[in-house]
């Protein structure tokens, strides 16, 4: 579904992330895990066409979308739920939901929208509150619906389970698994090693916009490298 090759991403002087490849095929899970700087949020945004690639090719159903517009990307079947959530906060639950819409038809929208609700029934309770006034889980909820009101065949996560309560993480990682369960392809990234090792398919390591290692998620949970680093063990 997705593939990567030879990414070099710069901001000015700074090479963020230095020609690496990957693919995702459908229906799987595939994480992305390294420290703070690694390059996984670049590497997010630079698939999703919010940032331009200095080279390389990224490959999305089998066609390029290197310098293919944003919203051309969503139209295409992709979606990215941004790092910090990034809700418009002054907008209600329902507006959030509409924006994320915005590429396809009122009447799709209104079906897709009764299943988001489904999926997020906390969100239906509070559908004209105030995005801002919301708790961070109920911010990632929504973040998450408003992504996937576009019906995405890939949804890209970036650190959804960030400054949230333990329970709330495991809530977030079980609705990731019913995404996925029910046809939807994930890339996620996410400091939480441990979560995301566990629930992967397949999973890459990125150090200092390189990839240090790559292997199942189950493999990696057991890399002693992999545990030293980001599992505290």
């Amino acid at each position: 579904m997705l593939s990567v090759r030879d990414l070099h991403v710069s901001y000015g002087a700074i090479k963020a992330v230095r020609g690496i490849s990957f693919d995702i095929k459908q229906g799987e899970i595939v994480t992305l895990i390294g420290a703070n700087g690694a390059g996984k949020s670049t590497t997010l945004n630079t698939v999703a066409g919010l940032i331009r690639p200095d080279s390389g090719s990224i490959e999305f159903k089998g066609q390029s979308i290197v310098g293919v517009k944003s919203h051309k990307v969503v139209e295409r079947g992709m979606a990215l739920c941004p790092e910090g959530r990034r809700v418009f906060s002054q907008m209600s639950v329902s507006e959030n939901l509409d924006m994320g819409g915005y590429t396809r038809s009122d009447a799709e929208n209104r079906e897709t929208l009764q299943r988001v609700y489904e999926r997020f029934p906390r969100l239906k309770e509070r559908m004209g509150q105030m995005a801002g006034t919301l708790s961070g889980g109920e911010q990632q909820m929504l973040a998450m619906g408003r992504a996937l009101m576009s019906k995405p065949d890939l949804l890209m996560l970036d650190e959804p389970s960030m400054g949230l309560a333990p329970i709330l993480v495991q809530e977030i990682f079980d609705i990731i698994k019913e995404l996925n369960a029910a046809g939807t392809t994930i890339l996620l990234v996410e400091q939480n090693a441990n979560m995301a090792l566990s629930i992967a398919d397949r999973a890459y390591v990125l150090e200092i916009g390189t990839i240090k290692k790559t292997g199942t998620g189950a493999d990696l949970l057991q890399d002693d490298d992999v545990r030293k680093a980001y599992l505290g063990g």
